[in-house]
């Protein structure tokens, strides 16, 4: 039989990352084809560019992580996963916490419970900056379309400890449906708002168990009590469905995983983690308010470096808590104009370039970067080269320090660079704001890249070594 495409393509692969007995375990994304390997040595990157389909390629930490493109990744996944008589490990997750240190494991973790959900924080932040766009416009709005505006608007934050317990006990190998319902407890209306006993115009429920005093509030806007109960919840779920027999798991493993984590949740996990979140939440907040903007000099140089060490995930919390708190998000104006720097460095190396197939290519790296995602030009122009990628740093960082300077907020997350141009809609300084920061990142690394860096000097350089 004549073999295929997908399957010619997979065999290649395979053949240029040294084998099937080179691979630990396997895994894909919406478009990467994504693989843990026994030996990096024995990976051909440049065949592997070669290849029809291959779009990229690049090492992510232990992960090496080739470009396939949405469809065409599913189909060649299953090739490489099923192709064999001896079955891949394809606990991809489960092989790259066995390697990970434990900061990269607790980013790590924290990025697989944050990712499902951002898409609806996301949509979120995107209702929020076509409503202020609106109002910008002076249209007024009749109150029940407000009101529908304001439900689309604030639902996700106001639930977001349920989509955080769903999450998490996703993550944890927990029932995701569990944790619905110990994040409805966590805001259940029966219990006061923080927000409201903050002000005074409510009490908070008050317990005093063996002398302690505890204050029960609901956890509207919170993450990290959503995350620990989650936690709670799985490991109970897991211990119990090994004691209990198959007869009463039905009943008993559910009740009792409830019971266990709800009290714990409301009673001392919630308010332990609410004043932890705080603490962190009023540190991170003293960073980016450092006076004369060094907090986004800081913050804009760093996080793309943070990007290639796989732990920027942590970040998601921190804007996720901001956005709960204040309804405004400075660090993300603090990096966006990094992430528009990463793209202008490969646009800038590829219009350099004198091979226009390459030059090509190295623009086209740029294009997801313009749209928020920068692995593709960092891993395959930017870093390969090394000098634009410091550039593009240096761009981030004096773009993080403008946005310093001008107090700068986005109203959304998981949205930058192009696309998170709604979310600095809500005021005419906002809108400025935006395009000050993006036009100084894209002007400091355009001319320091252009002025100080020759792409193809660099490959001729390569060539010879």
């Amino acid at each position: 039989m004549k073999e295929t495409r997908d399957e010619a393509v997979a065999a290649a692969i395979v053949k240029e990352i040294g084998g099937k007995g080179n691979i630990r375990a396997v895994g894909h994304c919406s478009s990467r084809l994504r693989v843990t390997l026994h030996d990096k040595q024995l990976v051909n990157e440049k065949a592997i560019e070669e290849i029809d389909g291959v779009k990229g390629q690049f090492f992510n930490g232990d992960q090496y992580q080739i470009i396939l493109g949405t469809g065409f990744v599913d189909r060649i996944y299953n090739i490489v996963a099923g192709s064999d008589d001896s079955s891949l490990n394809t606990d991809l997750k489960g092989d790259l916490y066995e390697g990970m240190s434990l900061p990269k494991k607790v980013s790590r973790i924290l990025g697989d419970v944050f990712i499902p959900v951002i898409p609806v924080l996301v949509a979120t932040g995107l209702f929020s900056g076509i409503i202020n766009c609106i109002n910008a416009f002076g249209v007024e709005m009749n109150p029940n379309v407000l009101t529908i505006a304001t439900i689309l608007m604030k639902t996700a934050f106001t639930f977001l400890p349920v989509l955080i317990a769903w999450a998490g006990m996703k993550q944890f190998g927990g029932t995701p449906v569990i944790g619905i319902v110990l994040g409805l407890m966590l805001v259940n209306p029966l219990l006061p708002n923080p927000n409201d006993v903050a002000k005074g115009v409510v009490d908070a429920i008050i317990f005093q168990p063996f002398g302690l005093t505890l204050s029960v509030v609901g956890y509207q806007g919170s993450v990290l009590p959503a995350l620990v109960v989650a936690i709670i919840a799985a490991k109970t779920e897991k211990f119990l469905k090994k004691k209990v027999p198959d007869v009463l798991d039905l009943i008993i493993t559910p009740f009792c995983t409830i019971l266990v984590a709800g009290l714990l949740g409301l009673i001392v996990v919630g308010p332990i983690c609410q004043f932890i979140e705080l603490g962190v939440l009023n540190a991170a907040k003293a960073v980016i308010n450092l006076p004369f903007g060094l907090g986004g000099l800081i913050i804009g140089g760093t996080q793309q470096a943070i990007v290639v060490t796989g732990m920027h995930h942590i970040f998601l919390a921190l804007e996720t808590d901001l956005l709960a708190t204040t309804g405004f998000n400075p660090f993300n104006s603090m990096i966006t104009g990094g992430i528009i720097a990463q793209a202008t460095a490969a646009f800038t190396v590829g219009l350099k370039m004198r091979d226009k197939k390459k030059g090509g290519f190295f623009m086209s790296a740029s294009l997801p970067a313009f749209l928020g995602i920068t692995e593709p030009a960092i891993f395959g122009v930017n870093l390969k080269f090394g000098k634009p990628f410091l550039f593009a740093l240096c761009g981030g960082a004096t773009a993080g320090w403008v946005a310093g300077l001008l107090h700068a907020a986005s109203t959304g997350m998981g949205v930058a660079a192009i696309p998170g141009f709604v979310t600095y809609l809500y005021s005419a300084t906002g809108i400025r704001d935006y395009f000050i920061i993006h036009g100084v990142a894209i002007l400091v690394t355009f001319c320091l890249v252009y002025f100080f860096f020759d792409p193809n000097k660099a490959l001729e350089e390569e060539l010879v070594s």
